[in-house]
């Protein structure tokens, strides 16, 4: 028995090390996505700029889109904001706000001092719908297809290098290539589109 305990030492190191190299081989950014080539869960949750306004999945279908999940909280967040400024105003990319489990008049402070890149920008508050997206933080950016399936699903900042080799090719396969996106934004408060500004 002595030496049966004598063996548990080892067998606890050698189980640290098995789940550390799994830790190393492991790319964050690549997280599993559950709900792959499923469509966007169902939701009811109120626009950021007009609380009497609510979006549902039905927001989230007609042309592909990016998805972005962000908050004013988010370091990487504020990082990343001006590619995506760049995305919707230079190359006309359809992009949707998940503002997720923050406060609405930063947020709304956010948008009017570094710019709106978002053709609207849904408020979960609570962070149900990240919860049932499966959100580990922010930012997350998720490809959306035109019938409002997710296509993938991109952890951490979206910058020129991931835009080119994985979120325009993605785009592209779901449908719409750049020079054919049409650059629009949501009224919040009527549910019509305007222009986009930055």
């Amino acid at each position: 028995m002595r030496r049966l305990i004598l063996f548990v030492p080892l067998l606890v190191i050698m189980a640290m090390f098995f789940l550390f190299q799994q830790m190393i081989d492991h790319d964050p950014t690549e997280m599993e996505l559950a709900r792959k080539d499923k469509p966007v869960p169902a939701f009811a949750l109120p626009g950021l700029r007009n609380p009497e306004r609510f979006f549902t999945q039905e927001d989230l279908k007609g042309k592909p889109m990016l998805v972005n999940v962000w908050a004013t909280w988010c370091p990487s967040c504020r990082v990343e904001h001006p590619y995506l400024l760049k995305l919707a105003k230079e190359k006309g990319v359809q992009l949707v706000g998940l503002n997720y489990k923050d406060d609405r008049t930063a947020a709304l402070e956010w948008l009017d001092k570094l710019g709106d890149p978002y053709v609207f920008t849904v408020f979960d508050e609570e962070g149900r719908l990240g919860l049932d997206l499966g959100v580990y933080g922010a930012p997350e950016t998720y490809v959306v297809d035109a019938e409002g399936i997710i296509r993938y699903r991109h952890v951490g900042v979206v910058n020129e290098k991931v835009w080119n080799e994985v979120l325009a090719p993605l785009m592209e396969d779901s449908g719409t290539r750049e020079s054919e996106v049409k650059d629009t934004r949501v009224n919040e408060s009527t549910g019509s589109e305007q222009g986009a500004s930055s």
